[in-house]
């Protein structure tokens, strides 16, 4: 089917080309009766705008964009982004617009599909995730022509860019307060992504909270992935000082951080308290249930869609804080009792 273009409305209105390339763009130059019957004949015809009209006329895209520099193989376990982009997705369906997203192998590459974007006007907005210490997208995207943006991350790593974060010090330290008052005074944690900002103030948390209550605190380190997971579970769980609770940075990690409990020998929850990170439908499906730090990631990431729309209309933006993840104790975390 041949594209329509703007010299098939001019002919089907009875008005010039010059004509419906202002009523198209919403410019002045023809009368309300004139615009309203331009607007009505390309509705009828299905026109729709190339890409190269809206970048010529800066007319909208009705397209952001997400750019995830990770490894495309974690996106296939970690059901935290799934849901996440469904919630984007629960807003842009009811704006008609469309989400590109890109993944990419390093900050490197993200930031050249910025500049890709930018120079193509390929976006309205993106959404960037995963912030770092000093992060040079922060730097990038605060440039007075930079793509309209909205970070996922604590205030403390956003500088001056729109903001949307959850409280992970706070549910740190919810966590390790818990399994203290339950009996646990050897605690560790397995930890994600070392250059991720959201790791360093969830280790801050655990350190500052395990010195406050004088309990023993370790720290493994892991890429995010089940075989990871397992292996910081195996160091920590062989070593000479076994902890009896262990916090995991997601789902998937705590599941394995199970299986080689069962492996060991390790009962739990009488031997060994599990909390995970992120509470998907993972984790009320094992056996025992896992307890995790439950919050409504779908709706966080239409939060951060909303707040994206705010910025690309032009309203001011800020920091807002959607939730503190709340832990939810199931079947892997009980009093620890001393033998």
């Amino acid at each position: 089917m041949a594209r329509i273009t703007i010299a098939d409305i001019a002919r089907r209105a009875g008005v010039s080309t010059g004509a419906v390339s202002y009523a198209l763009n919403n410019r002045p130059g023809v009368s309300a009766e004139t615009r309203s019957r331009i607007l009505a004949v390309a509705a009828e015809l299905g026109w729709e705008p190339s890409s190269a009209a809206r970048s010529l006329s800066g007319a909208r895209t009705e397209t952001v964009g997400l750019v995830l520099a990770r490894d495309p193989s974690t996106l296939g376990f970690e059901s935290f982004y799934m849901q996440f982009i469904a919630g984007i997705e629960s807003e842009l369906a009811a704006r008609s617009y469309g989400l590109l997203l890109q993944v990419v192998p390093d900050l490197d590459a993200e930031l050249r599909a910025y500049r890709k974007w930018r120079a193509a006007r390929r976006v309205d907005g993106v959404v960037t995730v995963d912030l770092r210490l000093d992060d040079p997208r922060v730097a990038w995207l605060s440039e007075p022509d930079a793509i309209p943006a909205v970070v996922v991350g604590d205030p403390a790593l956003a500088g001056d860019l729109t903001n949307v974060w959850t409280d992970d010090a706070s549910a740190m330290r919810e966590s390790v307060r818990y399994l203290h008052a339950v009996g646990h005074r050897r605690i560790a944690r397995v930890a994600g992504v070392t250059s991720f900002g959201h790791t360093h103030i969830r280790d801050r948390a655990f350190r500052e909270e395990v010195a406050r209550l004088g309990v023993q605190g370790e720290i493994g380190r892991t890429d995010y992935t089940a075989d990871q997971g397992a292996s910081a579970t195996r160091t920590l769980l062989t070593g000479p000082e076994r902890p009896t609770a262990i916090i995991y940075d997601n789902d998937v990690m705590a599941l394995a951080g199970l299986g080689v409990a069962s492996e060991l020998g390790v009962r739990v929850p009488s031997d060994l308290s599990i909390i995970a990170w992120d509470d998907s439908p993972l984790c009320q499906a094992t056996y025992p249930r896992l307890s995790a730090l439950s919050h409504d990631v779908t709706s966080f990431g239409a939060h951060v869609a909303r707040r994206l729309f705010d910025r690309i209309d032009g309203r001011a933006g800020g920091s807002f804080l959607d939730s503190t993840p709340t832990l939810r104790p199931r079947g892997t975390t009980a009093r620890r009792v001393e033998s």
